[in-house]
């Protein structure tokens, strides 16, 4: 998956499933962590940042799989780009379709026809379209408001400045585009970089695996590490 060292990291966010002790019984270099509680998206990748020391922190959904060589073109960009905060690769449907997982800021009109029914009424809507920036052909690097926590790598400097993910506001969905605005409100730049390419599974990923939000930890090279960290719910 990397050159790079590799250290994996599991918060289980009080599941009853069984996926902890899948965890640790397939995979036993994994560091598992166990809350009492689900402490959603926003906590449980909180709980295995706040312990780690990394220069970079990857966000990486458990249903999204890095394409070969990804994680260490990012990282090289990243080291390249030190004036970058948040770095989103491109997303990926199965199929090889684009998933627009850099964004503009919402507006009010926007959010009228994103993900409710009058946006299904009028799918070809120019606010929707503007929120989701399709009119960028997504092929080449550029700053942004904001993009997505499915594959969001976070320099270790931009987050001991902007501070984790804010759980107590957003317990699961937004908390990325909150993270991208303290970014730039501290004056940060936030990158799309295509030359990175995630695959993103989505809704079809397996039951058992749906509430994993992973993250990835790397420390400065030569020892550079990546901790994919999972909150299980």
């Amino acid at each position: 998956m990397t050159r790079r060292r590799v250290e994996t990291v599991v918060v289980d966010n009080a599941s009853e499933d069984g996926s902890p002790e899948m965890v640790a019984d397939e995979f036993p270099d994994v560091c598992l962590l166990r809350s009492r509680t689900n402490e959603g998206f926003s906590g449980g990748n909180n709980r295995a940042l706040s312990g780690l020391d990394a220069r970079y922190a990857l966000l990486l959904n458990s249903d999204a799989a890095p394409h070969p060589g990804a994680l260490d073109t990012l990282l090289d960009f990243a080291d390249a780009h030190p004036d970058i905060g948040i770095i989103g690769p491109k997303v990926v449907n199965p199929d090889g379709s684009l998933q627009y997982s850099c964004r503009r800021f919402p507006t009010f009109a926007a959010g009228l026809f994103r993900n409710v029914y009058l946006g299904r009424l009028f799918p070809n809507n120019q606010p929707a379209a503007d929120y989701l920036m399709q009119d960028f052909d997504h092929a080449s690097v550029r700053d942004v408001d904001w993009v997505s926590g499915c594959a969001l790598l976070i320099r270790r400097e931009c987050l001991e400045q902007v501070g984790p993910l804010d759980a107590a506001t957003f317990f699961m969905y937004c908390e990325d585009m909150d993270w991208c605005l303290r970014a730039h409100q501290a004056s940060w730049r936030v990158a799309y970089f295509p030359d990175a390419v995630i695959t993103h599974f989505a809704a079809t990923v397996s039951p058992l695996l749906r509430p994993l939000v992973p993250v990835g930890i790397f420390c400065a090279p030569p020892c550079v590490s990546l901790a994919a960290v999972s909150s299980i719910q």
